[in-house]
């Protein structure tokens, strides 16, 4: 079923940030750059990722095709890439949940559900559609389930965690009434250059009291995210709630102020549940990064799924707890109703782009820039917008220097690459990106 609706630390030369952090060497060209964790890289490769059609036209949920060009071809416009002839297939029985080293040469993958379900690997980049895939694989689904949730932390591709909450249970007082309910979730480190578990934390997160004799509970976890400081992964939460008197699952209720989980690392130990009071809806993302490392030292985190009030971006500061004195509504910066971030990417020194749907053009998405110190935000211009356009699956931005790379197709219908100028905004159209029906492409990497 597709549940659609359902950043960096920015250091000085020479100094080295802990046992997880990274250097660099001084240039003029890492000096401009919107984002130091990832500078630019001159042969850096640009894969572009496409989903395959099951039984619906954009559910994506066939498989996964990969295809790397240059840089240079991926801002030709006058340079074709069709993923679905050319390109190779990642081990994934639905879509697979990829991440990309900072520079382009080696994806990563867990496999999503089936019979390899929960299976970690990597692939060397080679070009064209030549990825040759790690000889080591390690298998995470007796942990986290088959169908786990994780992203890279940004510490030189050295982390990636995984999340999962198994099923959550009622629970009742001995004379039957409701009590709460809960899943067991489990936080699990992976080294991605050893391809190994390095380690895992199993726990149950209850919320107050109040909270769970209401019925809310956490229902799905995701968008892990690493502080400045190094020594806290915070993490999304998806919330649903049960009827204490029926015992099933409400779809119409009063959202609780948005929520993350913040555990301790390395340990990812003493998991503590903090609250938004100005933002609200679900903070998980879907497919994508949804939580990132502020060039401030601060954690910015898109909210998804509060039909009344639309998406907004929170703020969580280096304490690790909610900042209220910050918030944007992205009806309100945009002026208009219903927003929904499908996905989003910070580019460095305060902006972001999202991509995002809103009431009155339902499933249609489109892009936003946003200036975060600002607490602005403005529909890009120079993008091919359609009806067809369904974001609801994207995951794979580029930020390779000043440059932010974009893939963009409406289901079934050709469309580009854009690369974009972020101190600037300015949109240059890039690579053609042939298309097939019923598929679109859901990410650069």
């Amino acid at each position: 079923m597709n549940m659609r609706k359902n950043m960096f630390k920015l250091f000085t030369c020479g100094l080295v940030l802990g046992a997880f952090s990274l250097t660099t060497s001084c240039s003029s060209n890492d000096e401009k750059s919107a984002d130091p964790i990832n500078p630019e890289t001159t042969d850096r490769w640009i894969t572009v990722s496409g989903a395959l059609m099951q039984e619906n036209p954009g559910d994506g949920n066939g498989g996964t095709m990969v295809y790397a060009v240059t840089k240079k071809n991926a801002k030709d416009p006058n340079y074709s890439i069709n993923v679905y002839a050319d390109g190779m297939p990642v081990q994934s029985n639905r879509t697979a949940r990829l991440q990309s080293s900072v520079d382009g040469k080696t994806l990563f993958n867990i496999t999503y559900t089936g019979a390899n379900g929960g299976e970690f690997m990597t692939y060397a980049v080679n070009g064209a559609k030549n990825f040759t895939q790690s000889g080591t694989t390690v298998n995470i689904s007796q942990y986290a389930g088959t169908s786990p949730r994780w992203n890279k932390l940004f510490d030189g591709d050295k982390t990636g965690v995984a999340v999962n909450v198994s099923t959550p249970i009622i629970k009742t007082n001995p004379d039957k009434t409701y009590m709460y309910t809960r899943g067991t979730a489990t936080v699990l480190a992976l080294d991605l250059k050893g391809i190994r578990i390095s380690k895992y934390d199993q726990y149950e997160l209850p919320l107050s009291p109040q909270e769970e004799a209401q019925g809310h509970h956490i229902f799905r976890l995701d968008a892990p995210t690493i502080n400045k400081a190094g020594n806290k992964v915070i993490i999304g939460t998806w919330l649903r709630k049960t009827n204490p008197t029926t015992g099933q699952i409400e779809t119409t209720y009063d959202r609780l102020g948005a929520k993350s989980v913040v555990v301790d690392y390395p340990s990812l130990a003493n998991p503590q549940v903090i609250t938004s009071k100005v933002g609200f809806g679900d903070t998980s993302g879907f497919r994508s990064f949804n939580s990132f490392l502020g060039t401030d030292g601060n954690i910015y985190q898109a909210t998804q799924r509060d039909t009344n009030k639309g998406s907004f971006i929170v703020r969580i500061n280096q304490n690790n707890q909610y900042d209220d004195s910050f918030v944007i509504s992205l009806d309100a910066a945009l002026g208009i109703k219903g927003s929904y971030i499908d996905a989003w990417r910070y580019a460095g020194n305060g902006i972001a782009y999202v991509l995002y749907t809103q009431t009155a053009t339902g499933k249609q998405g489109f892009v936003a820039r946003v200036d975060l110190n600002a607490k602005t935000a403005k529909k890009v211009d120079g993008i091919a917008y359609d009806t067809a356009i369904d974001f609801g699956q994207y995951q794979g931005f580029v930020v390779d220097g000043n440059e932010l790379y974009l893939a963009v197709t409406p289901v079934g219908k050709d469309g580009n690459i854009y690369v974009i100028d972020i101190p600037t905004g300015a949109v240059t159209k890039g690579a053609k990106l042939v298309n097939k029906a019923g598929n679109h492409y859901i990410g650069v990497f």
